[in-house]
């Protein structure tokens, strides 16, 4: 298997990094993991696999890993309670998603990084030249904004959010984005939703004939995510009135959680 992985560094803060024979079995679901939507044959099965899945046997895995089996197992259990995977099992072998894989391994965010850099260094040149006024402006923005305690993936859907909206209506004024990815942060962390399920109710309700007009915000959102969730399971329960959201776009935008 060729190319490379990227480690976040907090890591360094997580319990994972203090056991380093759990820190070994996740570096191996790292390096095992897909880069790519690709198919992959075992046995006489066809097996298809995105971006962070792998195919898994215990065997093989301790084999690799020098490890004892029950060792292993123990150890990609305590990573699925952990939620730092999830584990699909077959009759032969399972399936392996890194959770959140996308976040942590799209080139995409090293331009998003780069740009994020660039920005800065010109704010600070401009800032130079202000007044003092001006100057006291811009530590009230920092200030506001330093408690905001959002990530990447939260940002990721902000931005989708905002840019289903735009589809629907090209005059959308932009909003306040890290204010809304914020609030996706608190949907996650605080009313335990996952970010497949934001996701989802983000695509379903743009493309709703009454939602769309009701959901044009991250709160409006937060705020009617389980009426929203109930309205859409019971639209998909008769085949003929699903509704099928655009997932590919989804995934080519970076958007996707692949679980």
């Amino acid at each position: 298997m060729n190319g490379w992985i990227k480690l976040h560094r907090k890591l360094l803060g997580s319990p994972i990094f203090q056991n380093e024979k759990l820190l070994k079995v996740f570096m191996y679901c790292l390096l095992k993991a897909s880069h790519s939507d690709h198919q992959q044959v075992v046995g006489r099965q066809i097996v298809p696999l995105k971006p962070g899945q792998f195919v898994f046997g215990r065997k093989k895995a301790a084999i690799e890993l020098d490890l004892k089996e029950s060792t292993v197992r123990d150890y990609m259990n305590t990573l699925k309670s952990d939620n730092v995977i999830t584990i699909t099992p077959t009759n032969k072998f399972s399936v392996i998603t890194v959770v959140n894989w996308e976040f942590y391994q799209d080139e995409k965010e090293d331009n998003r990084q780069q740009k994020d850099n660039k920005a800065t260094t010109e704010r600070q040149q401009t800032n130079t030249n202000k007044n003092v006024k001006n100057d006291k402006n811009v530590k009230k923005e920092k200030d506001t904004r330093s408690k905001l305690k959002f990530e990447t993936h939260h940002m990721k859907l902000a931005e989708l959010l905002f840019k289903k909206i735009k589809e629907n209506n090209p005059n959308a004024k932009k909003p306040n984005l890290e204010s809304w990815a914020d609030t996706f942060r608190k949907i996650m962390e605080i009313d335990k939703k996952s970010g497949k399920e934001i996701q989802d109710l983000i695509l379903w309700s743009q493309q709703h004939y009454f939602w769309y007009k009701n959901i044009l915000s991250a709160d409006k959102l937060r705020k009617q995510f389980d009426r929203l969730q109930l309205e859409m399971k019971d639209e998909q329960k008769p085949k003929s009135n699903v509704v099928q959201f655009n997932k590919k776009e989804a995934e080519d935008d970076g958007y996707n959680y692949g679980f």
